[in-house]
């Protein structure tokens, strides 16, 4: 896969919040009448879309009834030895920058606490957060196969 889009209410706001995950911006552009860039990390690339006026955001996580793309999942296996401590990590990140006011960033917000889930014969730790516009992300490393 090239990229996954992500259209955003704020793009500043949204880049600041996942530089705060490791990625960084390796274009800037215009698409149509509106800002965007991509940003590499996490072994992916992803495509931040600035939306003038946008509508209330979805939440996929809590409406069970939602249909449509539910989340993106980035695999830390080969990048984090441990995913509650990455994830405690990270939420020491997002304090810091909240504080100081960095781009608007609030503290992170957790989804579902590191837990782990069998599929198929791996083993593996799971988290969810949201991002700066609410869409879920999923982290996931592999603990085992069996």
């Amino acid at each position: 896969m090239h990229h996954a889009s992500i259209r955003t209410a704020n793009i500043h706001r949204a880049i600041a919040f996942y530089e705060q995950l490791g990625f960084a911006v390796a274009e800037r552009f215009t698409t149509g009448y509106t800002l965007a860039c991509w940003m590499e990390g996490l072994s992916s690339r992803i495509e931040l879309i600035q939306i003038p006026e946008p509508n209330p955001t979805s939440d996929p996580f809590a409406d069970e009834h939602y249909v449509g793309y539910y989340h993106l999942s980035f695999d830390l296996t080969q990048l984090a030895p441990d995913l509650p401590e990455w994830l405690a990590k990270l939420k020491e990140r997002f304090a810091v920058a909240s504080q100081n006011n960095l781009d608007g960033l609030l503290p992170l917000k957790v989804l579902l606490e590191p837990t782990q889930q069998q599929i198929g014969n791996t083993v593996y730790e799971v988290a969810f957060v949201a991002d700066a516009d609410g869409l879920p992300l999923e982290f996931i490393r592999v603990l085992a196969k069996i």
